[in-house]
């Protein structure tokens, strides 16, 4: 096959696709099911295997890991030893993306190509490879590339806490574990891709956030979910529904991703749906957390990637405080290595659990739902903290201003825009912004990015 015209899609491709896809969770899930009680010690010895043979390859096969990772013995290598590595970050990643891979058929301008030709179905490149794409709705744009295999790790460590909970309440029922997914309506990202997930263990239903409300209503309605995960702010606006008596599903668990799940949403998920609800911390990069059901602190799959919580200049934070970013060593994924990766999460440490050793934290959100005004620093829940107390306010968008911000909101009822307007420049001054000014605006609904279906709550200035 040439380089420069790789296959195009077919139906079997994609009958083939969901086949390999589901054989390889369907191996691969008791083995994970396992490592969700390992201890700190047993853990550890996974992440020196894995990194040895991370580094190992990535040496041998990434011409540009290759030179980052020079004069390193990956036979010797150990976790603390991490510290010695550069830090990598998205830019530098793009910018050499032909060196980063392991596999010289993977340029970058092939795999857009693959990419733009896959915008409504799953597919794979050169009949091997998972195609994804990160960060469209704001900042950098990221690809990233990993095999069937090893995709299926990353779909296994997303579903393996959900499957544990089924088997313990009596199975899952022969043709796999359902669940309505309402996130990204393309393929080409990770939420749009889980629909190759088609057959049993796992048989994921993609539900586009983009579809119009009464639309994703009716196929909700259809389908009768038994497991319903979307975007946080679109299950909130499904809540709504399920109230008014337009939504009619009784899902036995419900499951927040991609976005971060504020206290009121969660509450008004929880009150709509009468079960617990899950948040989800899923990153296309592999990185994948959860909460137990109505609790707020994520283990992480300490098994498939090493984090390293840090601050502004890399070094390590103290447990308890909060990290300006997350350094993630991706230890599944050969084809594209991603070493001490530099993610913009906000993570403060909790001590771990008693029954495993998995990474327990708490996430703020990302670096850039920070606002700046000058030497001020302004976090979101100032913001926050006064929307929840404005009950006529479905939904709303935060853009930061020179001095100040501009919110659109969508309304239930009638709403008195200059006391909100008041309330939040008030917030604002406590947070230490001098003479803010904060204006109302009502919208119709708030705009979605038209791939992922995520919305961006808070909008930042872009730096100077």
């Amino acid at each position: 096959m040439s380089m420069s015209s790789p296959s195009t899609t077919t139906a079997s491709d994609l009958d083939v696709l969901r086949a390999r896809l589901a054989e390889g969770l369907a191996g691969r899930l008791p083995q994970h099911l396992q490592r969700l009680s390992w201890d700190a010690d047993r853990l550890a010895d996974h992440q020196r295997q894995r990194l040895r043979a991370l580094l190992a390859h990535a040496v041998e096969r990434s011409p540009f890991h290759a030179r980052r990772l020079r004069g390193i013995d990956a036979d010797r290598f150990e976790i603390a030893d991490l510290e010695q590595v550069p830090v990598m970050t998205k830019a530098e990643m793009m910018a050499s993306f032909d060196e980063v891979v392991t596999d010289r058929r993977l340029g970058l301008r092939v795999v857009e190509e693959h990419l733009a030709r896959s915008a409504v179905e799953p597919s794979l490149l050169l009949g091997a490879y998972v195609c994804l794409v990160s960060g469209g709705c704001s900042g950098l744009r990221g690809v990233f590339v990993q095999t069937v295999g090893e995709y299926a790790e990353f779909v296994a460590s997303i579903n393996r806490r959900g499957m544990a909970r089924m088997i313990a309440a009596g199975g899952p029922p022969p043709e796999g574990m359902l669940i309505a997914l309402v996130a990204a309506a393309s393929p080409v990202h990770s939420t749009g891709f889980g629909a190759a997930a088609a057959g049993p263990p796992v048989r994921v239903v993609s539900m586009p956030a983009t579809l119009p409300l009464v639309e994703l209503v009716g196929r909700l309605n259809a389908l009768q979910p038994p497991a319903l995960m979307g975007y946080a702010t679109k299950l909130a606006q499904l809540a709504r529904e399920q109230q008014a008596g337009r939504l009619r599903i009784a899902p036995a668990s419900v499951t927040a991703t991609a976005e971060v799940l504020s206290a009121e949403d969660r509450a008004s998920i929880r009150a709509a749906f009468g079960v617990p609800v899950i948040d989800q911390f899923g990153a296309t990069e592999g990185l994948v957390g959860h909460t137990e059901p109505d609790g707020s602190v994520l283990s992480f799959a300490s098994d498939m990637c090493i984090v390293e919580l840090v601050d502004a200049d890399n070094e390590p934070v103290q447990p308890g405080a909060a990290s300006a970013k997350a350094l993630v060593t991706n230890l599944h994924n050969l084809t594209q290595p991603l070493i001490r990766y530099e993610l913009t999460d906000r993570l403060i440490r909790h001590p771990d659990a008693p029954d495993h050793g998995h990474l327990r934290a708490t996430a703020e959100g990302r670096a850039d739902d920070t606002f700046r005004y000058g030497s001020v620093e302004v976090h979101p829940l100032a913001i926050r903290t006064v929307m929840v107390k404005t009950p006529p306010v479905r939904e709303y968008e935060v853009r930061q201003t020179e001095n100040g911000a501009e919110v659109a909101v969508v309304l239930d009822r009638e709403l008195d825009r200059t006391a909100l307007a008041a309330a939040l420049e008030q917030s604002l001054r406590t947070a230490g912004v001098p003479g803010p000014r904060v204006t109302v605006r009502v919208v119709d609904h708030i705009p979605r990015h038209a791939q992922t279906g995520k919305a961006k709550r808070f909008i930042s200035l872009p730096p100077r």
